[in-house]
């Protein structure tokens, strides 16, 4: 089956009902949820330890925040590229083209392989990187070490996504969700050793953290291709380093996943920057912005997890030539996005200072982070329907748009807005938050047009061969 034009749009089958629909979703988004929940409860976890050491409990965390946000500024941009995958593989299985899933996929380990290079490069860079910044100088040190123990597991980081990707697109989840929950159970054990100096281990307080995530980014890749090698193995064996290694494949493959990488980068970059204003007022300031931006990022994954089926769903329905069955994809996503994170809205309203408590005891950072809970409930749906709409955008192929509109929406107009509100008219952290409430109710309004205008058009296969 060829891969979508406008005639393919005339024979293209009936929509399903949106029962059908979202009974699909759910089940391709349920497993991805889990998965991202995982993946993110890592992270919590290294919170948690480090938010009860017995001394210098603001700085661990704060170096952790820093650390952290750092790594993840360099990480990012690989990950967003590599979601190149998305697309490409998701509309070659909607079209049948087994061996366009292949070529994908090892063009996509070739390219995992050459972003860990500078990856590994610029992570040595933290300490002066956030010196220049002004940060507080208690917290740089920490930070630094962090971001130099993230090295080791970069390369690996950048394989499992890749991994990841190309079976999210298959509809093969289950090695994924297992392979997840290992690794959380492997990370708090080793977090346990690494942060307390238990199990005959130092103690590195917060450098701990990245002393044990950067082993389990490979225990991840080792188990993962172990349970789903009957899925992956025959797009990875033989692999033929020639044609995957092949610059204009390649470079094509940069070009559609270049600016999500960016999108990305600009996301986390524009809440790094309120990090950093943050930081200037304080350690305990940064480490209260810290444990709220980490509840609402852990609500976040579930909106995350049904972006990621949208964009297989709609690549899907774009590969088979159905763009009925895309534009209503799209709808079911979108609902559901902005649906479960009213929930999330609610709990943050309602028990903030209950949810910050589960991080630290110091009272300074819970009473810090629960004025900044119920501005978190206020943006909660509207940052459901803003990823849900950039998955919807990238599996039909369109990776600009969304980095455009990141780019707008939190540089010149939300960034702005939070240092007026936070910084000049002086209303400290609240301040900073609403400026995010606005970027973020501004870049979902745009996404909810796009998509509508995007999917009215005839849509073609995204290839890169």
């Amino acid at each position: 089956m060829s891969g979508g034009g406008a005639d393919d749009a005339v024979a293209a089958p009936a929509a399903a009902p949106w029962r059908t629909e979202a009974r699909e979703q759910a089940r391709l988004a349920a497993p991805v949820v889990v998965v991202q929940v995982g993946l993110f409860s890592m992270g919590l976890v290294d919170n948690l330890m480090v938010g009860h050491v017995r001394a210098d409990v603001a700085t661990q965390m704060a170096g952790v925040a820093l650390g952290s946000l750092y790594t993840w500024v360099i990480l990012a941009f690989g990950l967003g590229t590599l979601m190149a995958l998305d697309p490409l593989v998701a509309q070659a299985l909607g079209a049948g083209d087994r061996p366009a899933v292949t070529r994908s996929v090892q063009h996509g380990v070739v390219l995992a392989l050459l972003l860990s290079l500078p990856a590994m490069l610029l992570l040595q860079f933290a300490g002066p990187v956030l010196r220049a910044l002004g940060q507080q100088p208690t917290a740089v040190p920490v930070a630094a070490s962090y971001a130099r123990w993230a090295v080791p597991g970069a390369p690996a980081f950048f394989l499992f996504v890749v991994l990841r990707q190309s079976l999210q697109a298959m509809h093969r989840l289950r090695p994924i969700v297992v392979t997840v929950i290992l690794a959380n159970v492997a990370n708090a054990v080793l977090d346990w050793g690494f942060v307390y100096g238990r199990l005959g281990l130092p103690a590195n307080g917060a450098v701990g953290c990245a002393m044990a995530t950067s082993l389990c980014r490979w225990l991840m890749v080792g188990g993962l291709l172990a349970m789903a090698w009957p899925l992956v193995g025959p797009h990875l064996r033989p692999f033929d380093w020639r044609a995957a290694s092949r610059r204009a494949p390649l470079l094509r493959m940069l070009r559609l996943g270049l600016p999500n990488g960016l999108m990305i980068d600009l996301e986390i970059a524009a809440f790094g920057t309120l990090a950093i204003w943050m930081n200037h007022l304080g350690d305990a300031q940064l480490a209260g912005h810290q444990v709220a931006l980490n509840l609402a990022a852990l609500s976040f994954m579930v909106p995350l997890g049904i972006s990621a089926a949208a964009a297989v769903r709609v690549g899907h329905a774009i590969g088979r030539g159905d763009p009925v069955g895309a534009r209503l994809a799209a709808k079911v996503a979108l609902w559901a996005g902005g649906g479960v994170m009213t929930v999330a809205a609610t709990l943050f309203a309602l028990w903030p200072a209950a949810l910050a408590g589960l991080y630290t005891h110091d009272p300074q950072i819970i009473a810090l982070a629960a004025v900044l809970l119920p501005i978190a409930a206020v943006f909660q749906v509207f940052d459901g329907v803003q990823i849900v709409g950039n998955g919807v955008l990238r599996g039909s192929g369109d990776t600009r748009t969304p980095m455009l509109v990141y780019l707008l929406g939190y540089w010149a107009f939300g960034l702005p807005l939070a240092y007026g509100l936070g910084v000049g008219l002086g209303f400290g952290p609240a301040g900073m938050w609403w400026g995010l409430v606005a970027a973020l109710a501004a870049v979902a309004a745009v996404f909810v047009v796009r998509v509508r205008t995007r999917l009215s058009r005839p849509l073609v296969r995204t290839r890169v061969e």
